[in-house]
C-alpha cells in the first residue's frame, strides 16, 4: 500500500481486486450459450416462395414455446451470474 500524507491521508491500494471472479464469469458465459441456443432455436419457419405457407413449421413448440422459455433462462443466469457475491479471498493482511 502507497500512502501520501498531505492535509488528508490518500493510500493507493497495490492489489486492486476486480469485483466480477472467475465463476462469475463462468455463470456468465454458461447464461450467454443458452441465450445463443434460445435465439438459433427460434431461427427458420420461414418458406422459400411467398405463395405458400407452412404453419407447422412457422408456428412449431420449439419455436413458440421453447426457445422464449430458454431465452428469459439465459437472461436469468446472466442477472445471476453478475449479482452473486464471490467468497472473499485472503490477502494475509
Amino acid at each position: 500500500m502507497i500512502c501520501i500524507n498531505l492535509a488528508v491521508q490518500f493510500c493507493i491500494m497495490s492489489n486492486f481486486d476486480f469485483p466480477i471472479k472467475k465463476q462469475n464469469i463462468r455463470i456468465i458465459l454458461i447464461g450467454l450459450v443458452v441465450n445463443i441456443v434460445g435465439y438459433l432455436l427460434m431461427i427458420g419457419g420461414g418458406s422459400d416462395s411467398p405463395a405458400e405457407f407452412n404453419s407447422d413449421e412457422l408456428f412449431s413448440t420449439v419455436r413458440i414455446t421453447v426457445a422464449p422459455i430458454l431465452i428469459v433462462l439465459g437472461f436469468g443466469i446472466i442477472i445471476y451470474g453478475i449479482m452473486k457475491k464471490s467468497k472473499p479471498t485472503n490477502t494475509g493482511e
